[in-house]
C-alpha cells in the first residue's frame, strides 16, 4: 500500500516590523498513513521580509498558503523520514541480542 502524505501548520510566529503580524517562523507536522501504520514528524521553517514578494495580512492567510511557503526540500526530508518509520513498523529491523556464551553454565 502506498503512503498517504498531509501537512498542518501547528503554530507561527509574528512580528510587528516590516508589516503588522509578518510571519517569521511556521512549525508544521507532516504525516504520514499507510492503511494499518501511521507515523509522523515536526518541521520548523523560518522566513524573513526578503523571501516574499508580496504581504498577506495575518487574517487573510490559508493554511495551504503557509503550507506552500514550505521549501519543497524540507517537505521531500520530512516524507523520506516519515517513510524510514513506517517502513520500520512494517518490517521492524533485526538488531543484535546479547546471547550467553557458550561455555557458561
Amino acid at each position: 500500500m502506498s503512503t498517504t502524505f498531509s501537512t498542518k501548520i501547528t503554530v507561527m510566529y509574528t512580528i510587528q516590523q516590516t508589516d503588522p503580524n509578518y510571519v517569521i517562523n511556521a512549525i508544521w507536522e507532516l504525516t504520514g498513513v499507510d492503511g494499518t501504520y501511521t507515523a509522523s514528524v515536526g518541521g520548523n521553517t523560518q522566513f524573513d521580509s526578503q523571501q516574499s514578494e508580496t504581504f498577506v495580512p495575518y487574517d487573510q492567510l490559508t493554511e495551504s498558503l503557509v503550507i506552500s511557503w514550505i521549501p519543497e526540500s524540507q517537505i521531500d526530508i520530512a516524507k523520506a523520514s516519515v517513510q524510514g518509520q513506517i517502513d520500520s513498523l512494517i518490517t521492524p529491523p533485526i538488531g543484535p541480542k546479547n546471547t550467553p556464551l557458550p561455555w557458561s553454565a
